[in-house]
């Protein structure tokens, strides 16, 4: 399992580094965004990724390492906005950003470490596109949850989703040999 520690942090190095890099030149414009809108862009990159694998043909030049990427990173957004809540004004700096950035994947990745254990890293025996299926449900469990006012009765929350999607998302970059 050290290679997969090794493997996942290789891969949030990139996710970080672009996250980082929208930072500087974006700041932190996304904490306007409310819940349900992550949410769809997280959808958006998803289906593409559902498309790109299907289809014969692109019309856009970037592959599914990018759209992984995206769903990653805006799924930390994501877990930023359940624990911060909404704001009408961009509100962090990069340092508090990349803070909140690394507790969260920090959480994430000791969740996938002790899924990884009781699993047997089954994950590795899987397909990118079942994993990418495995993200879509996942996000109409969010869009259903989200629907219910963040309540469920006997299911996990809108943040074990995320985490989640996010290690899906890794999985997925391994697969496709993302450094």
């Amino acid at each position: 399992m050290s290679q997969t520690s090794q493997q996942y942090d290789a891969v949030v190095k990139t996710c970080r580094d672009l996250f980082t890099k929208k930072m500087k030149d974006y700041g932190s414009a996304w904490r306007i965004l409310r819940l349900p809108s992550l949410t769809d862009q997280i959808f958006i990159k998803a289906q593409r990724i559902r498309g790109l694998q299907t289809l014969a043909e692109s019309k856009v030049d970037e592959g599914q390492e990018s759209e992984f990427i995206g769903i990653i990173n805006y799924s930390i957004m994501a877990l930023v906005q359940l624990e911060n809540g909404v704001v009408e004004q961009p509100d962090l700096t990069l340092e508090e950003s990349l803070d909140l950035y690394d507790r969260h994947i920090s959480i994430t990745k000791e969740l996938m470490m002790d899924k990884n254990h009781d699993y047997g890293e089954a994950w590795r025996d899987m397909r990118v596109s079942s994993l990418t299926d495995l993200i879509l449900q996942k996000l109409l469990r969010v869009k259903q949850i989200e629907d219910n006012d963040g309540k469920t009765i006997v299911s996990e929350g809108l943040d074990a989703n995320y985490q989640d999607m996010i290690n899906y998302a890794v999985f997925a970059m391994i697969h496709l040999g993302a450094k």
